[in-house]
């Protein structure tokens, strides 16, 4: 409870004490007297009572605003310290998947067909399906479009044992798993490449890709942490099987997803283990050739710059929730 009881005296204190000669006259008429003394007095001096409830509401008012502002501070604190505590678990998770991703690197072409996969059993009309770890389920995992993938996902299991064991907010979905470990397989071509450009100088390659990659797109990629999975396989027919696909029918699914030809060409390393023969399919196409050879271009550049910057601006797209 707030206290008033100190404020009360301040407006009291310029109120003059009734006059000791008042004894000199009648009874009745000295109380009449002392009391039109009193009001005089404090109507000269410029108080009256709706000026002290001014007063006690102007300290009521600052008392508020005081508790407002404490209250805002401490929830500013407690939201950069979650922040901060988000943002090193996310570091964390990326150098788990970074070291299990060194150690595998032929598992690179089947982890991003796994993520790929697990997005576009997005259904626009149903809106179910997407990136929401469907594909760990075993009857999901063995269908035909998802045949090779089986290897990549047990790597993410093994790391995922190790990111739970130091997560604070409980276990990792796998819909965050899946896609940080497409992310963290990006990078590392896209390292790879500098490092090949930089003659197999690692620390040149490194300083390479820092300098002139897009490395600061990522940052949007973590604003979509926090997936939750799925409870159930997504329904079967969703999915091509890339491998045996015509051009065609990778056209009509990215159609489906709201896409083009550009950003078919620019997913030409999601679809298959072999990039380069994925490309030479797309290219006998009119509509993905031209789309085909600017991203090859591209990637023969120092930077590779505008090939990674769409590839990382598509992946994103394909990984927000639908």
């Amino acid at each position: 409870m707030v206290s008033f009881v100190s404020t009360v005296p301040s407006f009291l204190a310029v109120v003059p004490a009734p006059s000791s000669t008042t004894s000199r006259h009648p009874p009745v008429n000295a109380g009449i007297v002392c009391c039109k003394i009193e009001v005089d007095n404090v109507q000269r001096h410029g108080f009256r009572r709706r000026d002290m409830l001014h007063g006690i509401g102007a300290t009521i008012g600052m008392d508020v605003m005081a508790r407002s502002c404490l209250f805002v501070e401490v929830a500013n604190a407690a939201d950069l310290i979650q922040r901060r505590q988000r943002s090193e678990f996310q570091s964390s998770v990326k150098a788990t998947l970074a070291t299990a991703i060194k150690g595998n690197p032929d598992l690179i072409p089947p982890i991003l067909t796994l993520a790929l996969n697990d997005s576009v059993t997005y259904d626009k009309s149903t809106k179910s399906g997407g990136p929401n770890g469907s594909i760990r389920f075993s009857s999901e995992i063995s269908r035909p479009e998802n045949k090779g993938l089986a290897a990549a996902l047990n790597l993410l299991e093994e790391a995922k044992k190790e990111i739970d064991s130091y997560s604070k907010g409980g276990p990792m979905s796998y819909a965050d798993l899946i896609q940080y470990a497409a992310q963290s397989a990006v990078k590392s071509t896209f390292l790879a490449a500098a490092i090949k450009k930089c003659g197999g100088n690692e620390e040149k390659g490194n300083l390479l890709y820092t300098a002139y990659g897009s490395n600061g797109q990522w940052g949007l990629f973590n604003r979509e942490f926090g997936r939750s999975d799925a409870q159930e396989p997504d329904p079967e027919g969703r999915v091509p099987q890339w491998e045996k696909a015509s051009v065609q029918e990778m056209k009509d699914k990215f159609t489906a997803l709201g896409f083009g030809p550009r950003q078919l060409a620019v997913m030409s390393a999601f679809l298959g283990p072999d990039q380069a023969a994925t490309e030479a399919l797309l290219a006998t196409d009119p509509d993905v050739s031209p789309w085909v050879q600017k991203y090859q271009r591209s990637r023969e550049t120092v930077s590779q710059t505008d090939y990674e910057a769409r590839t990382m601006s598509l992946f994103l797209l394909l990984i927000q929730e639908n």
